[in-house]
């Protein structure tokens, strides 16, 4: 575990309980994370940047954002969701999620990997995230 996911792991484990918010990124920074978690809940938000291949879902009718196809959210159980709202290029994620880091955030765990991010949550729902290929689990 990169000493950055650690670090921010150990300051997780100190909070009281309510809800926190930190985001996290992949090296390459292509892919920005946003991770929610209470005392019984967690949720994550992934944007992938810059991604191509075929789309993960279909486009939903009445859709016209340009971000479809790009923002991906699950819960710490249920199925994973894509967003219908514009892109954010934005690449300012608190910390860096390594290569071969794998980190737990309540129900959900991921794991950063040169091949891409992978998320699963307890229900064995996920996503695997990279610029070639995103998929839903």
């Amino acid at each position: 575990m990169s000493s950055r996911i650690a670090f921010v792991l150990l300051i997780l484990s100190t909070l009281p309980a309510h809800a926190d918010v930190w985001s996290f990124e992949t090296p390459s920074e292509n892919i920005q994370c946003s991770v929610g978690q209470e005392v019984n809940f967690s949720d994550i938000y992934c944007t992938i940047i810059e991604r191509g291949g075929p789309l993960a879902y279909p486009r939903p009718s009445g859709c016209t954002a340009s971000g479809w196809g790009h923002i991906f959210l699950m819960g710490n159980r249920g199925p994973v969701s894509m967003d219908c709202r514009p892109l954010d290029r934005n690449r300012d994620a608190q910390s860096q999620a390594d290569y071969g880091v794998t980190g737990t955030f309540g129900g959900i765990t991921c794991t950063s990997e040169r091949t891409g991010l992978t998320c699963r949550n307890e229900d064995g729902h996920g996503f695997f995230l990279s610029r070639r290929s995103q998929q839903v689990f």
